[in-house]
């Protein structure tokens, strides 16, 4: 079994809370024996695959697959081409770690995402712009680190496909199970 999820902001990829109080998977009524496939951080919103299939996570998350993940963040500032270009140039240093190439542009139509709570912070003299990157790699926040590095830093962070799967319409902590149809799209076939 494999399951779509929206992760919401604050919620944390496990189970188990780290502290109490704090929202976890448990939260959301999942099958018994599900485990995240990948990771959102607390901050991080957007598609979550569950499963509970042996070896699910090594197919997916293997590097040799280089399956695609898209992502829009919402950024201070607004970017221009030569920012643009090298987050899809790659080459990024970010920790240790130089960045692939990827997909890098400005969504038109902006995405019109409802607005989050808690809010993102909101500065009068500094505009918001969304990104939107398709990547083939995911260090740990490795997104928000990207569009650090090129003077953007981002706000808010939302994963809105895993290869052609797109999170489309599934509401904030609503989750699917996907058909083979459908794990065809998270592979890219």
């Amino acid at each position: 079994m494999v399951l779509a999820y929206h992760k919401p902001y604050g919620v944390l990829c496990q189970f188990t809370p780290d502290q109490p109080g704090q929202r976890t998977l448990a939260d959301f009524g999942f099958p018994a024996g599900v485990y995240p496939v990948g990771r959102l951080d607390m901050d991080s919103e957007g598609l979550l695959l569950l499963s509970d299939e042996p070896g699910f996570n090594h197919r997916l998350l293997d590097p040799s697959a280089g399956h695609r993940r898209t992502y829009q963040a919402q950024v201070e500032g607004l970017p221009d081409a030569a920012a643009l270009g090298r987050l899809a140039r790659g080459g990024l240093s970010i920790r240790g770690h130089r960045t692939l190439p990827c997909e890098a542009r400005l969504p038109d139509p902006a995405p019109d995402w409802p607005p989050r709570d808690p809010p993102v912070r909101f500065r009068r003299e500094i505009p918001t712009t969304w990104i939107e990157l398709r990547l083939r790699e995911g260090k740990n926040r490795q997104v928000r680190r990207m569009t650090a590095a090129v003077g953007y830093p981002t706000l808010r962070l939302i994963r809105t496909a895993i290869g052609t799967y797109p999170l489309g319409t599934l509401a904030p902590g609503a989750w699917v199970e996907l058909n083979r149809g459908d794990l065809n799209r998270v592979f890219g076939r």
